[in-house]
């Protein structure tokens, strides 16, 4: 079978166009299922924001791609009655946009800054001061004729989303008020996402069926309503417009994703560990190297969902597949010794 490019897979993290149906997006706190823990700290700094008069603090959503980084900074907008402006880190060129970008936004509103950790040097340190203490240096002119300008701006709020904290510089991390990192959604929170979606689009979809969907999800909503779409078109075309846990098997079959979310590239990772490397450990770069795939890929995209299913463990030697990813993988091997005693 022909291996599909990442931005291909129906279980891609990557956010296609057909991600933003904003019909689908949250617009209050209260609307928002899952990462409680998050949500209940970021209605307090709303509520108290409010009762002083006061913009929020900077705000940085760090955690895997998908889990609504971008809709929680979209709810904060609505719940503070503001302007949201979005922009990305490889969009922020040079400090001259930056600064364009600034001196444009008015007293509260929030600029939303996604993959933060990849704005450029030069750009970061003009956001220095401007996140401290509302000020924008700027120099006009060149050489000996050249002045510094500092000019003020209004209290405004960032939030910044990074699926890499460790790549963010500790000197911008440390100017965010408030860091809070999403999670995988757990089983139940995606069955409710995925009902709540299949209500707006006035699909008919059992319980049974949610639960298929959901449970082939990875732990994300940008995936489950994904797979949604698909399920609901696959039901529309072949299977009389109802979603059942029929019909949801059978679509999501024909997209080779499995009971536990896993496409044919997840398996050939699991496969390319037990088969060709007797289990492990094996080393990032040589599995890149076996599946022509590039290891930053591999490290950010697949591990993350492998890891937390049990199936993979990372060594110091290595990667090693776990007995759990054997038995899901049909491979009746056991670990030998010197694997059990790494895990």
């Amino acid at each position: 079978m022909t291996e599909r490019p990442e931005e291909e897979r129906l279980i891609s993290m990557k956010r296609r166009p057909e991600d933003q149906d904003k019909s689908l997006r949250p617009q209050k706190l209260s609307e928002i299922i899952g990462q409680e823990g998050v949500v209940d700290n970021l209605r307090i700094m709303v509520d108290a924001a409010r009762r002083r008069k006061e913009p929020l603090d900077h705000i940085l959503f760090h955690g895997p791609p998908g889990l609504g980084k971008t809709t929680l900074s979209h709810v904060m907008a609505n719940e503070m009655g503001v302007t949201m402006k979005p922009t990305s880190g490889p969009a922020i060129e040079k400090a001259g946009d930056l600064a364009s970008i600034l001196t444009n936004l008015r007293a509260g509103d929030i600029l939303f800054i996604d993959e933060i950790h990849r704005l450029r040097l030069a750009v970061e340190e003009i956001l220095y001061p401007a996140m401290e203490d509302f000020k924008l240096d700027i120099v006009i002119g060149k050489g000996p004729a050249a002045k510094n300008v500092r000019l003020n701006l209004p209290r405004f709020t960032i939030i910044g989303a990074t699926t890499k904290l460790a790549s963010l510089s500790a000197p911008l991390r440390s100017r965010f008020g408030v860091l809070y990192r999403l999670d995988l959604y757990n089983l139940d929170a995606i069955i409710t996402i995925v009902t709540r979606a299949a209500d707006l689009m006035k699909m008919p979809m059992d319980a049974d069926g949610a639960r298929e969907i959901a449970s082939r999800a990875r732990g994300t909503p940008r995936i489950g309503l994904r797979l949604l779409r698909w399920v609901r078109d696959f039901a529309q075309v072949r299977a009389g417009g109802i979603i059942t846990v029929e019909v949801a098997k059978e679509a999501l079959d024909r997209q080779n994703i499995d009971y536990l979310g896993l496409d044919e590239t997840d398996r050939r990772i699991l496969l390319t560990i037990i088969d060709k490397y007797d289990g492990g450990p094996v080393g990032l770069e040589t599995i890149a190297a076996s599946i022509s795939e590039e290891s930053d890929t591999i490290e950010d995209v697949y591990e993350p969902y492998l890891l937390q299913l049990g199936f993979l463990d990372r060594t110091k030697q290595g990667r090693i597949a776990t007995r759990r990813a054997y038995e899901h993988m049909g491979r009746g091997a056991s670990l030998r010794p010197s694997q059990e005693s790494l895990l």
